[in-house]
């Protein structure tokens, strides 16, 4: 079925849910004006349904693939990038002082939201590039921005990020790529990198891998560790790219998923690359890059589980089936109509989490404040682990209102559930997300959770006298979380904390989807209120029993042995 884009979502979330007018009272963000902002989401929406939405199953059908060393991409994937590209949708964010447009985050997560539902496999080229662009803007030198970020933001070459090697994922420190002085200011960059997506095409005319790798005197971990940036070919003063560089694409991964997304063995010998901020501080420049890329894959999550629920909600009003009521089609059956309405209920919540997330990007952008800074950080991770397990969790329900047809690869449904799996993966696992929630991010006392929680909380008092009922079971589940959320802060054994650290993080944006709800129902019509209804009764008291499993503590789980699970 053709794919549209949710508009009038995304304006009501702006509106009256995230707060977006506080960015656009600001002074860096106050050419974000409503007609622009419309205009945006407009123009988005319609490249996103006319040419990109086409784009997807011939993705999957017809895979990126490798001859002769060169990657060869799905057919129209050249034509989508270039539509992305010469829309200036690449450099939205991008300082206007390197030739980007300046807009708010929460803009661009937007337009990243339809491109990923439109098409996963090809969006997640740009989403790497964007995030290269700001990792470039904060720690390069002034020449490496000149050369290589008007190039990106054109989309005239695109960019990479290489972390993972066979023995190194999530534990990056202990990569074994090297990086050797050449005596010009360059380096030669030797070893081998695994899962990097969009490693190279036939589209673009350079590819820009940032490449993590230990210099002679970088000392064992991750406080060793530099980034390097070491283009495919390699470009002159002028930035015409010219002699190949000593790096290739080995091989190309068969994956369950993503298919139109070429993932790439990659082998650097002695690869000339330039280093990207100081010696030995790789970790925190490539972490600007990860942070951006974890609001965008929650966001990916989003986009998916958008165009899953399209796909099912147009295959339940056609589908005859059994003695239903009305029209005869399923969706009149009562499972179907639940299914239906929990795949709703919560790609909207995980809209308005990466939303909040964005909003709190742009707000500490603009303002320099710690507080929004500490909010940010602290919604970096339920944005992501939430928004991709919505992406999987309303897929495979998608699969499931097709009944038998969702699982033959023909009705599109299955797609879905295979692109979208990784998403809970890349950028960190959802269970180290988690664990970041639970540590790095209460470090703070809990600080930053507590604000939330107090919004919540007053958000509650005010829609009891609209909502009263609906109010009041969010002001407990916001209550609830606040008691858990001390009794993890007052932990001193971080196994206490990690042991429930995934239903901690399902549970805040489980209460989090109750208030993003509840100020939809006071500020929306009477079809917003049922959805609210739906939420706040059926699916938010599930945090009862999350936070129940968070302060169990460590010591049950741990003395469960192998043995005991083997058995």
């Amino acid at each position: 079925m053709p794919y549209r884009a949710p508009v009038s979502d995304f304006r009501f979330l702006l509106d009256h849910i995230v707060a977006f007018s506080q960015v656009t009272a600001t002074e860096r963000f106050a050419d974000a004006t409503p007609d622009m902002t419309q205009a945006i989401l407009t123009e988005a929406a319609k490249m996103s349904e006319e040419v990109l939405a086409p784009l997807n199953r011939t993705g999957d059908t017809h895979p990126a693939r490798l001859e002769n060393g060169i990657v060869r991409t799905s057919p129209g994937f050249d034509d989508g990038y270039n539509a992305i590209a010469e829309g200036g949708w690449i450099g939205m964010s991008a300082s206007p002082d390197v030739g980007g447009l300046g807009l708010p985050m929460t803009l661009t997560n937007a337009v990243n939201e339809m491109i990923a539902s439109a098409c996963l496999s090809l969006q997640l080229s740009p989403l790497m590039t964007q995030g290269q662009i700001e990792a470039l803007e904060h720690h390069a030198s002034d020449e490496l921005k000149k050369l290589y970020i008007p190039k990106l933001i054109s989309g005239e070459w695109n960019g990479t990020m290489n972390l993972t090697e066979p023995q190194a994922g999530s534990d990056v420190g202990a990569l074994r790529t090297k990086a050797e002085p050449n005596g010009d200011g360059t380096y030669a960059i030797t070893g081998q990198k695994i899962y990097i997506s969009w490693a190279d095409n036939d589209f673009t005319a350079n590819v820009c891998h940032l490449v993590l790798a230990r210099l002679p005197d970088g000392v064992a971990g991750t406080k060793g560790i530099s980034l390097f940036m070491v283009p495919k070919l390699i470009p002159d003063a002028d930035g015409i790219p010219g002699s190949q560089n000593d790096l290739r694409v080995v091989s190309l991964e068969h994956k369950m998923g993503l298919h139109g997304s070429p993932t790439a063995v990659m082998e650097y010998s002695g690869a000339t690359g330039w280093l990207v901020g100081e010696a030995h501080a790789g970790m925190a420049a490539m972490f600007t890059m990860m942070n951006n890329a974890r609001l965008g894959v929650g966001t990916q999550g989003v986009g998916v589980a958008e165009a899953a629920l399209q796909h099912a909600l147009a295959y339940a009003q056609d589908r005859k089936q059994g003695k239903a009521d009305g029209t005869g089609a399923i969706i009149e059956h009562a499972d179907v109509r639940r299914m239906l309405t929990t795949m709703k209920a919560d790609t909207f919540v995980a809209r308005g989490i990466s939303m909040m997330n964005a909003v709190a990007i742009d707000m500490a952008a603009a303002t320099d404040d710690p507080a929004w800074q500490a909010r940010a950080a602290f919604l970096t991770p339920i944005g992501k682990a939430f928004g991709s397990d919505v992406g999987c969790e309303v897929s495979a329900m998608g699969i499931q209102v097709h009944g038998g047809m969702g699982f033959i690869e023909e009705t599109g449904a299955a797609q879905y559930a295979r692109d979208v799996r990784v998403t809970t993966i890349y950028e960190g696992t959802n269970g180290i997300q988690a664990m970041d929630l639970v540590a790095r991010k209460l470090m703070d006392g809990g600080d930053a959770a507590f604000r939330l929680l107090e919004e919540i909380e007053t958000g509650a008092e005010v829609a009891k006298l609209s909502h009263p009922d609906l109010a009041e079971a969010v002001w407990q589940s916001a209550e609830t979380l606040r008691e858990t959320t001390e009794w993890l802060v007052s932990q001193k054994d971080v196994n206490d904390r990690f042991a429930g650290a995934v239903p901690y993080l399902r549970a805040f944006a489980r209460v989090l989807g109750g208030h993003i709800h509840l100020a939809s129902a006071v500020a929306g019509d009477a079809r917003r209120a049922r959805l609210a209804t739906f939420y706040i009764k059926r699916m938010l008291p599930e945090h009862t029993g999350l936070l129940a499993h968070v302060r169990e503590g460590a010591a049950d789980l741990m003395a469960i042995s192998a043995d005991d699970l083997a058995a």
